[in-house]
């Protein structure tokens, strides 16, 4: 059968065929997927580097500046000393107290918070009753301010009425009856100022920072625990493993990575502590931290040196002094957590 093809009426003008138009606009398309593709991301991104060079990177850099100063509020000029305040920062035994506190603090902090947390998460990823209500009472102590949670703190661990002398007292009383049913000697009690003992206040603070914390670490944990495939879980029950066993062999190195990120994340937070230790204390001098900078820590010594000496170029220095000290001890918390052995 022959095909007859009807010619155009003249002045009608005829496209190109529907075949040509289709790679032009697939060729558009295509471009527009790669430019979406590859500029994105970028775009998507930028505001957070946007604020962080305006709100971050400049005044790190400009706090640099400043400590290469003599820079105290009220003066007119600002003569450059170069490093000085890093020199007398070194050779200032302030210095060293604070920063022997703080690494004090943090330790007695940072590792009992990521075992009770892992013990926690372990905890609640087993099959209890009301298990949702459990795991949003481990988010109520995150949620009161660091203010309050430092002065309430205060009033527990207070030396003639807190709470905490008063349990110990309790428990001391308690050990003298058994002793003295032997006819042993009573023990001497007196009550803990935990604003005058280095050790004390250490552990006071301490138990603030655990208290607050704690509970968001384990439901970090517990979210990572539920990610883990159970067959890892039922492979090893048939081989005989037991519950520790378990959790030492497989939950822990499959962990590894959540583990890393809540250590560097406390590591940071633990050694900038600051409102705990500036409302637990009872000294309303010039000197913060203690009447003897019992636990003073680095950055009440910036705050003591920068906004009440108004010393602010050996602020700025200490400020970067405790910024190198922040990276090394990161370094050294990411190195050591990396150590945990992954799971195979």
């Amino acid at each position: 059968m022959t095909t007859i093809t009807r010619p155009a009426p003249a002045g009608e003008r005829r496209g190109p065929p529907a075949g040509r138009q289709r790679p032009a606009r697939a060729r558009s398309s295509r471009l527009l997927w790669r430019f979406d593709e590859k500029v994105s991301p970028y775009v998507y991104i930028a505001p957070f580097f946007i604020l962080f060079a305006i709100f971050g990177a400049y005044p790190l850099v400009y706090t640099f500046y400043v400590s290469l100063h003599k820079w105290a509020l009220g003066s007119v000029t600002h003569p450059n000393v170069g490093f000085d305040n890093y020199r007398l920062l070194l050779t200032d035994p302030y210095f060293w107290n604070s920063l022997r506190n703080t690494v004090s603090i943090w330790l007695l902090s940072t590792v009992p918070q990521m075992l009770l947390a892992l013990a926690l998460a372990s905890v609640l990823h087993a099959r209890l009753r009301a298990r949702v209500f459990f795991r949003m009472g481990m988010l109520f102590p995150n949620l009161v301010a660091a203010a309050a949670v430092a002065l309430i703190f205060g009033q527990l661990f207070a030396r003639d009425y807190g709470m905490v002398n008063w349990l110990l007292g309790v428990g001391v009383d308690g050990l003298d009856a058994l002793r003295g049913l032997v006819g042993a000697d009573p023990i001497q009690w007196t009550n803990i100022n935990f604003n005058a003992s280095r050790p004390a206040s250490h552990i006071a603070l301490a138990t603030m920072v655990n208290w607050r914390w704690t509970g968001y670490n384990a439901l970090i944990f517990l979210a990572a625990m539920q990610a883990i495939p159970k067959d890892l879980y039922d492979a090893s029950a048939l081989d005989g493993a037991g519950a520790f066993r378990q959790f030492w062999r497989i939950t822990v190195p499959m962990l590894r990575p959540v583990i890393i990120f809540t250590a560097l994340v406390s590591t940071i937070n633990g050694l900038q502590i600051f409102t705990e230790p500036l409302l637990f204390e009872n000294n309303k001098g010039s000197v913060v931290g203690g009447s003897g900078r019992e636990y003073q820590t680095a950055v009440l010594f910036l705050y003591e040196q920068a906004f009440r000496q108004l010393k602010m170029g050996y602020g700025a220095a200490i400020a970067w002094s405790l910024f190198v000290v922040i990276v090394l001890f990161s370094g050294l918390t990411y190195l050591f957590t990396r150590r945990i052995r992954s799971a195979a």
